[in-house]
């Protein structure tokens, strides 16, 4: 995720930079690969009715960019503050998003269909996205009928999918023909 904070008319603080990075690992843990870019601008604001400082979010996901804008005298319960009103716009679209997804492709054996989202050769592992979009990981050791060095990212591929101790992992991957 791209972040990028901004400070106007006030100089950034170490704690609220601070904050601001904690909060992002958050984001990152929870929503990883779904929030592709994080704004934070803090300003002091002049207008005596709304506090002393104006703290705005700006998060792009796919196909929208949510917006949060919190005004009050301490930056840090307005930053906190607009975190959690963040997360759960993110919730919300989630949620939204799963009831719509269509169920996960299935072929007669039980196989499972995905997309190589990432490999990483020189350690023996890669990615699969699942047709429902899930993070399936897998081994070399799992590869069948074809090398490691013979695959890309963005490849179709058949898999057997198993819980592991980390979760989701494919127990055999092919590619599709």
């Amino acid at each position: 995720m791209e972040l990028k904070i901004e400070a106007r008319n006030v100089e950034l603080r170490k704690s609220w930079q601070d904050k601001i990075e904690e909060e992002k690992e958050k984001l990152v843990k929870f929503y990883a690969n779904y929030v592709l870019h994080l704004r934070v601008s803090i300003e002091a604001t002049t207008h005596h009715k709304e506090g002393g400082f104006e703290v705005k979010l700006v998060a792009t996901v796919p196909n929208d960019t949510l917006v949060v804008v919190r005004r009050g005298e301490g930056v840090r319960p307005q930053l906190i503050e607009a975190f959690d009103v963040l997360t759960d716009q993110l919730k919300e679209i989630l949620r939204k998003k799963r009831q719509t997804v269509k169920q996960p492709e299935v072929g007669p054996e039980g196989d499972r269909y995905g997309i190589i989202r990432k490999l990483s050769p020189h350690e023996s592992y890669g990615f699969i996205t699942s047709s429902d979009e899930r993070d399936i990981y897998f081994h070399e050791n799992a590869l069948k009928n074809v090398e490691m060095d013979a695959l890309a990212e963005g490849d179709s591929v058949v898999f057997g999918e198993t819980v592991g101790d980390k979760g989701p992992q494919a127990s055999w991957v092919r590619p599709a023909r």
